[in-house]
């Protein structure tokens, strides 16, 4: 049994702050700052490069790509870190075309994540490849027999919709299509089995859900019966069978490791590291039923406390990952009210508010702290200000 109470106070939580916001990024594990610390004087600082052999740096992307591995579904082996998201998309999207031959469209839907379908759309620009986008619902019945591959967002980053994995992927397969899973708004809130659905390839960010900070590195999992088959575009110098042969043509390194690219961020990683340590008490099944008790209460409050508002997320648990996302005309200006009263959750264009819970540190206080505050910012306007419609220029 998973104790989260345990586990929310493995984190540093700003006192008065209501954090609703952990889909975007999480918050900072309070061993962290004392595991680069340490990363940093006992490794990098004395070790030197020999940090590399003696501190096991090589070696990190693979042993924390298992750590992660039991947290979606997979085995021993199957997942490697390193580079980003975008990045991760782009090899295993590459990787999947070369392996369907004759098939030159990439399906995907349009809740998807921007980023992907614009490395999606690049890349079948450079190989002739068409992205083909439909609606949510209509993912399965856009099967046709010339999809090379289905690449979904498990979680809509926009709605909280989540996909039904298995499903798709059986469809994408009876089809003759690969399927390809971004797990960016699942691995770490919602019971991901990636084996068990049979998805050939899913890739994800740890900065959100599994709290490895800002830029944390992205991960990659290939399913085992295709992991020697895979080849992507981007070949690097670690994907390399023999990095320091130093030969001139690439030749794949077995399974896994050819998906690795650059040089891996080890600073990053020895902060993913320490959060992934409170991931070794926390059962899988135990956090998706805290996830549904909290995300239910949320709905139920915040429709008891704001009649006005309009769900976007799926009442029915299956259907919905661990967000809960409203739509209000003026939900920048909303968000903004919020924020200044101490609960933070997100906004997306044009018009929805978004609040993520993390079952690791978020509670039914939380809940009903953010239901309250909500319905007061409403029945009183207070949102309704210059300063709170005023946008700041992202640079």
């Amino acid at each position: 049994m998973t104790d989260f109470a345990r586990t929310r106070a493995a984190f540093h939580l700003p006192a008065g702050v209501t954090y609703l916001d952990g889909n975007s990024l999480g918050p900072m594990p309070l061993a962290a700052a004392a595991r680069v610390q340490r990363m940093m004087a006992a490794e990098w600082g004395d070790m030197l490069i020999g940090g590399w052999n003696g501190a096991g740096w090589y070696d990190q992307p693979r042993r924390t790509g298992d750590r992660i591995a039991r947290l979606i579904g997979a085995g021993a082996g199957e997942v490697v870190m390193g580079d980003t998201l975008s990045i991760k998309v782009f090899q295993a999207l590459s990787a999947a075309l070369a392996l369907r031959p004759g098939r030159r469209v990439i399906l995907t839907d349009s809740g998807n994540f921007p980023s992907d379908i614009y490395v999606a759309q690049g890349l079948g620009d450079a190989l002739d490849a068409q992205v083909r986008v439909v609606e949510p619902l209509a993912l399965a019945g856009a099967l046709t027999d010339d999809v090379a591959v289905l690449m979904v967002t498990e979680v809509d980053y926009r709605s909280g919709y989540r996909h039904d994995m298995a499903e798709l992927t059986r469809r994408a397969h009876a089809a003759g299509a690969l399927t390809i899973w971004d797990l960016a708004h699942s691995a770490g809130a919602v019971d991901t089995d990636v084996t068990a659905a049979g998805a050939d390839f899913a890739v994800g960010c740890t900065y959100k859900y599994l709290n490895g900070g800002p830029g944390a590195p992205a991960f990659i999992r290939v399913a085992p019966h295709l992991a020697d088959q895979a080849r992507p575009i981007l070949q690097g110098w670690m994907g390399h069978r023999l990095p320091f042969a130093f030969e001139q043509d690439y030749h794949a390194a077995p399974g896994i490791e050819r998906m690795r690219v650059g040089t891996p961020p080890i600073l990053a990683l020895a902060a993913l590291d320490a959060a992934l340590d409170i991931w070794d008490e926390v059962d899988m099944a135990a956090l998706r039923a805290r996830s549904i008790e909290l995300t239910g209460a949320f709905i139920g409050a915040v429709e008891s406390a704001c009649p006005g508002l309009e769900l976007v997320t799926p009442r029915d648990p299956a259907r919905r990952g661990s967000q809960v996302s409203f739509r209000h005309p003026q939900a920048y200006a909303v968000m903004q009210a919020l924020i200044a009263q101490g609960v933070i959750g997100d906004f997306r264009a044009p018009d929805v508010l978004r609040f993520g819970f993390a079952p690791l540190y978020n509670t039914l206080d939380d809940v009903h702290r953010a239901a309250q505050v909500l319905g007061q910012i409403l029945a009183g306007k207070s949102w309704d200000r210059p300063a709170f419609h005023a946008r700041a220029q992202v640079t």
